[in-house]
């Protein structure tokens, strides 16, 4: 007798591939699983269409389609003639997340000041799933940067990703470069990270951790300039205003009956 947990077979109708075999719907926990792996891929790719996503997940095909029916009904994914794309339900949820309450709100005004300052693009980020996730940027005045804002994730090793992951253990996959030892104390001792067009030709990256009230680094604050010798000052300048965003977190009220983590 199959538990309640296990996939169960069956025929579903009004899908591609109706009559044409038994479906595995997943259940419980399996239906969860199978919508993440679909969105997952769907954030890497754009947008793609059922057979690339049923193969790029490992889902059966009807399975694929009745789970993008579903996720299309709440708004988590977008139908497109014959092609799906992330929802705007997704968008929202998105836009409203960050490792700690108040990170873009204590940002907001040092990043302006440096923008304003510089005219360097700025951004703020946090290191998760072992990447560097962009939680807002803030253009400057190089319009030849200006595609990167569309840009929202990156690898772990951009300026910002070093920055944090120097002051804090534990954040990127392993098995880390045998030279990650070195760069981190060098980090520490600079307190900036840099990038000399190392992830994008052409871009030159400086990049400061910010803490939250504990003394935990929950991100960074970045900045990108086209100049490369300009590095060094701006990574001063970024200190100044990653320290206005630490002091910002820890001086952020508790609310009662609950633990703030920032």
């Amino acid at each position: 007798m199959e538990q309640a947990s296990t996939q169960v077979h069956r025929r579903v109708g009004g899908g591609p591939g109706a009559g044409s075999g038994p479906d595995l719907r997943p259940t419980g926990r399996g239906v969860l699983e199978g919508a993440f792996r679909l969105m997952t891929v769907l954030d890497e790719a754009g947008q793609a269409g059922l057979t690339s996503l049923a193969a790029r997940t490992g889902l059966p095909k009807t399975t694929a389609y009745r789970l993008l029916r579903q996720l299309a009904e709440l708004g988590a994914v977008e139908r497109h003639a014959d092609t799906y794309r992330m929802g705007p339900r997704m968008f929202r949820l998105g836009q409203g997340w960050e490792p700690c309450p108040g990170l873009r709100t204590a940002a907001r005004e040092p990043v302006r000041r440096l923008v304003a300052a510089t005219g360097a693009m700025v951004g703020v980020s946090t290191l998760g799933e072992g990447r560097t996730l962009m939680l807002d940027w803030a253009p400057g005045q190089d319009a030849a940067l200006a595609p990167l804002l569309k840009v929202s994730s990156w690898p772990w090793f951009t300026a910002p990703g070093k920055a944090q992951a120097a002051d804090r253990a534990g954040l990127v996959p392993e098995p880390l470069p045998g030279f990650w030892a070195r760069e981190a104390a060098a980090i520490r001792k600079r307190g900036a990270a840099f990038d000399r067009g190392t992830v994008v030709a052409g871009v030159n990256w400086t990049a400061v951790a910010v803490l939250d009230g504990s003394g935990t680094a929950v991100g960074a604050l970045c900045a990108l300039t086209t100049v490369p010798n300009r590095l060094e000052p701006l990574a001063d300048m970024a200190q100044r205003a990653g320290e206005a965003v630490t002091l910002r977190l820890r001086q952020q009220p508790r609310a009662p009956g609950r633990i703030l983590i920032a």
